[in-house]
């Protein structure tokens, strides 16, 4: 796609790659950008070609946050909520919507990400860090709250006073720091980052079927908001299909055959 002019996309064998790209900005996001950025990921939805998505950010920064100018216009025209009219179907917050895409998001960061370029690798599946990242909270320091979703993700996957402390002090982080606070999952040398990034997406496509891994993410988030009953009963409910599904029979198939398995690729119903 040619059309788009604050991000590069292209399409590495099963990976679908979006590069923020306003490097003079630190790719700081607009609108614009936003607009775009959602574009893209409903394009690589639709795409059965593409198994993951992969972010990662043009220049030394991964994304810096909100446009200062955009912050600005956000704050000064805020009015309380209960002035607020408009109506939305979708989730609340930057990047939310990525919980829901069908597909496994990976987070390529490659330098800076701060406020909303934190909330993109949070709302991110997997987080791979080049060792010359760096990660940091921000919203504290700018008179905000812990923003879009960041509240109920990060004491997720770091615990609550990790997760205050990051928020509450809003102290930049290495790539190292937060691999160890389980905040990023790889790191990777800053040359191997976009290699370790789609060499995992191509490790899915080889080995695991589509459709199972968009129904275990849509379970994985599910169930972190409900208890154990109800969520042992909606797992069994989702085994119980796919386990009469063609993909399951294919991999038992592949497995007496001793060859990979051909899954069906995800289609957008």
């Amino acid at each position: 796609m040619n059309e788009f002019t604050d991000i590069q996309y292209t399409i590495e064998g099963p990976s679908a790659i979006i590069t923020l790209d306003r490097p003079e900005k630190l790719n700081a996001l607009t609108y614009h950008t936003l607009k775009e950025i959602r574009t893209a990921v409903d394009a690589s939805v639709n795409n059965p070609d593409v198994v993951g998505i992969v972010f990662t950010g043009n220049g030394r920064g991964f994304c810096s946050g909100l446009d200062s100018q955009v912050l600005a216009d956000v704050t000064s025209n805020a009015r309380p909520e209960a002035e607020q009219q408009e109506v939305s179907e979708d989730l609340p917050g930057l990047f939310s919507y990525l919980l829901e895409v069908p597909k496994p998001v990976i987070a390529a960061v490659n330098g800076v990400a701060a406020g909303g370029g934190m909330i993109l690798a949070l709302m991110s599946d997997i987080r791979i860090a080049s060792t010359d990242a760096s990660l940091v909270t921000v919203f504290l320091k700018r008179g905000l709250i812990a923003e879009h979703g960041s509240s109920w993700i990060l004491p997720r996957l770091v615990g609550i006073g990790r997760a205050l402390d990051l928020l509450w002090m809003s102290d930049k982080i290495s790539a190292e720091a937060a691999h160890e606070l389980g905040l990023v999952e790889k790191l990777a040398a800053p040359e191997q980052l976009m290699a370790e990034a789609c060499g995992y997406i191509q490790r899915l496509s080889e080995n695991s079927a589509p459709l199972a891994i968009a129904e275990t993410k849509k379970l994985v988030y599910r169930h972190l908001g409900v208890n154990y009953l109800d969520a042992l009963r909606e797992a069994e409910v989702s085994q119980n299909r796919f386990v009469a599904a063609p993909d399951a029979s294919e991999g038992a198939q592949a497995l007496l055959e001793k060859r990979q398995p051909r899954f069906q690729r995800f289609k957008k119903a």
